[in-house]
């Protein structure tokens, strides 16, 4: 219990222990603020850093649709110019059109094989009905509900979603361009769809690690391209009522309903203008996942780059780990380096408390033997230290040489008070009134003349007699 409260007492501390505190202290806080600091910079720095490489390959891989799109609209474009196609739209009788048939076929068939992306190329006239196509499934078939067909038919080209044909119920974008006469009228419509597969396997072939994925979105909000393929014509949001009444009008996904996947964190991509980011989790029990976002300059969609949270924080971990064990292994070296000097420092203190010790109990001649060598070498320091040893050092022997001649005087001083003492007493005792009058009586009896019946040997018996009575009155009224 002592040494809890010595540890969590620092007044109580050894002078090594502060100033090993204190230097490691001096060295670490600020080197901890500012390894936090720059820990801190480097983090957002790498973090902005992975954002920034997300939005960039979301930008690289919308680029390549983009630039598939702009290719797909130069071929609508040069087969709505294409004189097989409007001289066979412009023939006024049906024995025209079986003569121009074949080469309008002919030029269709090598549209459609010199893009392995093309499923179909057909042609329609002004009421919606394909009248020539590369795959004769298209023959016959009207198309007038279609959106491209209504909106070229008004002098419009037309890209649309990736939706599903009514005829082969395979999916793909429609690109529609009217067929203009030479007379600048509206006479039908040319037709080139994609393989949906196409601009899937574009999206799909960009891997950033093993759990990344892309996704498409078109302009409500519904997934046209995932890797998961149960995912495809979902939406990230509940869609509006009027708008998903229009999308299953239209048959644009062949559904009579689309569900949601309820991920209201991606909606910051519907119709969105620029590059970003966010995070979100899907499904809501999973671990969250990074996505960075870019839209097509082509078309209203917004393509997504979606890997997990946990790589993205890779990065992080280890740059966290790299400064944290720099500032471990800075740490101890400067731990060490405290120690070492703080008790380079100390030991003269040490040295320096022994001796005022063994100077306070009066036994600084024998354990000054031991303590000698040291203080001595210490003295030849010219620094402050060695400074503070000489001094004490000569302080310590005059110290010694005052207690000495103090110890001599209180010798002397002992005799002269036990002669005075004695002094005293025999000055009490001859001063004693009885004592007086003992030596007034024996004068007396001095002076008086021995008697004829007494002896000389009687005599002093009875002498004696009487002074041994007299000395016992005199010490029992001392006493």
């Amino acid at each position: 219990m002592k040494r809890l409260h010595w540890l969590l007492y620092p007044p109580a501390w050894s002078i090594a222990a502060k100033i090993s505190a204190v230097l490691v202290s001096v060295a670490l806080i600020p080197m901890s603020f500012t390894t936090y600091y720059n820990l801190r910079q480097s983090l957002d720095s790498v973090e902005t850093g992975e954002y920034r490489k997300l939005e960039l390959l979301a930008t690289s891989t919308a680029s390549r649709l983009d630039q598939l799109i702009i290719d797909i609209k130069r071929v609508v474009v040069q087969v709505s110019s294409d004189r097989n196609v409007v001289n066979f739209l412009a023939a006024s009788t049906s024995s025209k059109r079986s003569a121009l048939r074949p080469d309008l076929q002919q030029m269709l068939e090598n549209v459609f094989r010199s893009n392995p992306d093309f499923d179909a190329v057909f042609v329609m006239d002004k009421q919606g009905r394909t009248v020539a196509a590369s795959d004769r499934k298209f023959l016959g078939q009207n198309y007038a509900f279609r959106e491209y067909f209504r909106s070229s038919i008004q002098g419009k080209s037309y890209i649309s979603s990736i939706l599903v044909g009514e005829t082969t119920k395979r999916p793909g974008m429609f690109f529609s361009q009217p067929v203009r006469s030479q007379e600048g009228e509206i006479i039908g419509v040319t037709v080139v769809k994609i393989k949906g597969e196409g601009i899937w396997a574009i999206a799909d072939a960009l891997q950033v690690g093993s759990q990344s994925y892309t996704f498409l979105i078109d302009q409500q909000g519904v997934i046209i391209s995932h890797f998961n393929k149960s995912l495809l014509y979902h939406s990230l949001v509940p869609l509006p009522p009027e708008i998903l009444e229009r999308v299953v009008k239209d048959r644009r996904y062949a559904l009579d309903q689309i569900q949601s996947l309820g991920i209201p964190e991606l909606q910051v991509m519907l119709r969105a203008k620029h590059a970003g980011h966010t995070t979100y989790r899907f499904p809501p029990q999973e671990m969250p996942r990074i996505v960075g976002f870019a839209p097509l300059q082509e078309q209203p969609w917004v393509l997504g780059v979606s890997q997990p949270k946990e790589n993205f924080s890779e990065p992080l971990k280890h740059l966290i780990w790299l400064h944290g064990g720099s500032l471990l292994i800075v740490g101890g070296i400067t731990a060490i380096m405290a120690l070492l000097l703080a008790r380079r420092i100390s030991r003269p203190i040490y040295a320096l408390t022994a001796a005022a010790q063994a100077l306070e109990h009066d036994d600084f001649d024998s354990r000054i033997v031991k303590l000698l060598p040291r203080l001595t070498k210490l003295a030849h320091s010219q620094d402050d230290m060695g400074q503070l040893v000489r001094v004490f050092l000569k302080m310590a022997e005059q110290v010694r040489v005052r207690d000495q001649k103090l110890k001599m005087q209180v010798r002397e001083l002992h005799i002269e008070i036990d002669e005075t003492k004695r002094a005293t007493n025999v000055a009490e005792i001859t001063e004693n009134e009885h004592f007086l009058q003992l030596q007034k009586k024996i004068q007396k009896l001095k002076e008086q003349k021995v008697t004829v019946r007494e002896t000389e040997t009687d005599y002093y018996q009875r002498l004696q007699t009487k002074v041994q009575s007299l000395k016992e009155r005199s010490l029992n009224c001392e006493a």
